[in-house]
């Protein structure tokens, strides 16, 4: 396996991961379960540890695939510039969930509020991952760029009924 291989798997961990971790917030957060609440931070920084080597995999990933036919530079410089961003927002998400897992033992006020913050960060971290491998699907993947390939159907044929 090459380094666009290692990065396309890399990638759905963090991607489902963090989807996984909102749901069990919103539970922990509704039952104000504080065991679950931990469990729940723990998973906030293993997804953003999985981060890095997902993020840290794009560039070989590009150097791979840039020269490809009908591969767009512009396309990979877009998912790039918002990966980065991504990487940033969760990597501080995680940050956040580990602060609060240590002083939520301390402080239980801290705990809670860092918490709830945790979950606003991962909804919104959430959504960056989603558009970032939204825009990296579009590099190599044609027919969710709005772009015409072999298997399109020819114009006018799309709503035909077969009148045989």
């Amino acid at each position: 396996m090459n380094a666009a291989h290692w990065h396309l798997i890399l990638n759905h961990i963090p991607l489902v991961g963090i989807g996984f971790v909102i749901l069990l917030m919103i539970i922990a957060l509704a039952r104000k379960s504080p065991e679950l609440k931990n469990v729940a931070q723990i998973f906030t920084v293993i997804v953003a540890l999985w981060a890095i080597p997902s993020y840290l995999t794009g560039e070989p990933a590009e150097e791979i695939v840039e020269d490809m036919p009908g591969i767009s530079e512009d396309s990979i410089h877009e998912h790039e510039e918002f990966a980065e961003k991504a990487f940033i927002f969760i990597e501080v998400v995680g940050g956040i969930a580990l602060i609060a897992l240590i002083g939520g033992r301390f402080n239980k006020k801290l705990g809670n509020t860092l918490a709830v913050v945790t979950l606003v960060g991962l909804i919104a971290g959430g959504g960056l991952i989603a558009w970032t491998a939204n825009l990296g699907g579009k590099i190599h993947h044609q027919e969710i760029r709005g772009e015409k390939t072999a298997l399109s159907p020819p114009a006018g044929d799309a709503n035909k009924e077969d009148n045989d």
